[in-house]
């Protein structure tokens, strides 16, 4: 059994729906590192969270970005699904283009989370060279095989393998 982290616990032994913004700026990615959740990885992806009943996907991505990075953003197009699966915790991921509005860059938090059990450690924009810099173990899949950040935003239309 994994080593999972307590302050993850909640999430774990369920599936979960999960709403993902993939952020462009400036040839930079925003992305979100979490502190150590299984086995004592770090963890960077992309913004997002999980979907809460009777919320619409995008009003979902929207308040997951203000919350994680401070940024008021607009939800474009759908890009992918991917299936976030390393037991005990279980995701289904749908990955939206997301444009910044307004808002300054800033660590967020997750409000469910008491705030000395915080997942979220520090938010950041980041180079296709920075991303590729980071153990791949430390990294969510879209994030680890990148040659560019138009990688993100032309894969197929489908589910990740």
């Amino acid at each position: 059994m994994p080593d999972l982290n307590p302050n993850a616990a909640a999430y774990a032994d369920k599936l979960r729906i999960r709403v993902c913004g993939i952020c462009i700026k400036d040839d930079k990615l925003v992305v979100v590192r979490h502190g150590k959740t299984i086995d004592n990885y770090a963890f960077w992806a992309p913004p997002g969270g999980g979907l809460q009943y009777g919320e619409s996907m995008q009003d979902c991505l929207k308040r997951e970005f203000l919350e994680e990075t401070g940024l008021q953003v607009e939800v474009g197009r759908f890009l992918y699904v991917n299936e976030f699966l390393h037991p005990p915790l279980h995701a289904v991921e749908f990955f939206f283009e997301v444009q910044t509005l307004e808002g300054e860059l800033a660590t967020g938090y997750d409000p469910e989370a008491q705030a000395e059990g915080q997942l979220i450690e520090h938010v950041q924009w980041m180079s296709v060279k920075e991303l590729q810099n980071i153990p791949r173990q430390d990294k969510h899949r879209v994030l680890q095989l990148l040659l560019s950040l138009d990688d993100l935003l032309g894969l197929p239309h489908n589910f990740m393998p």
